[in-house]
């Protein structure tokens, strides 16, 4: 069996009164991660890892913050696009682990949601995807909540080709 490791990391800066979209859920908290597409640093770091997994560049590459078919697009329809190409190359997902470095709002409540969105557009069960977040103990741009990360990685398998 072949298998392979991604690592995926993203980083938007965060704007009062700006929606705060993360693993596919929209967090009630004063301040947003601002982009190009809805932002979401969690499923563009997911995105990364699967896309380097497999050698398939990154999410730049494929969705370009220059090019207006992806402007506010949800991170969610970038995800399934990946898998599209992921499975295009005969590799499949085994799991996913990913960390949310922020210091508000809290994550752990979300968890459940943010999970099963990914594993519906990786076509995955919940039980493949782990969230955990974290604080930056006010430190940096993140303890001074100007920004916030996100941090995945991924285990490919080649599919066995039947036949």
């Amino acid at each position: 069996m072949k298998i392979r490791v991604g690592f995926g990391f993203d980083v938007h800066e965060l704007r009062e009164g700006h929606p705060f979209v993360l693993g596919g859920v929209t967090l009630d908290h004063h301040s947003g991660a601002f982009g190009h597409s809805d932002a979401d640093v969690l499923l563009h770091a997911i995105c990364d890892a699967v896309l380097g997994a497999a050698n398939l560049g990154d999410i730049g590459f494929h969705f370009s913050n220059k090019d207006d078919r992806w402007k506010g697009i949800s991170s969610l329809t970038l995800l399934k696009k990946c898998m599209t190409l992921l499975k295009e190359k005969g590799w499949q997902v085994g799991n996913v682990d990913a960390m949310i470095c922020l210091e508000a709002p809290k994550i752990n409540p979300h968890a459940p949601q943010m999970k099963k969105n990914i594993a519906d557009a990786m076509q995955l069960s919940e039980e493949d995807i782990s969230i955990k977040a974290t604080t930056n103990e006010k430190l940096g741009f993140i303890g001074r909540e100007e920004g916030v990360v996100a941090y995945a990685v991924c285990l490919i398998e080649k599919i066995e080709s039947q036949g």
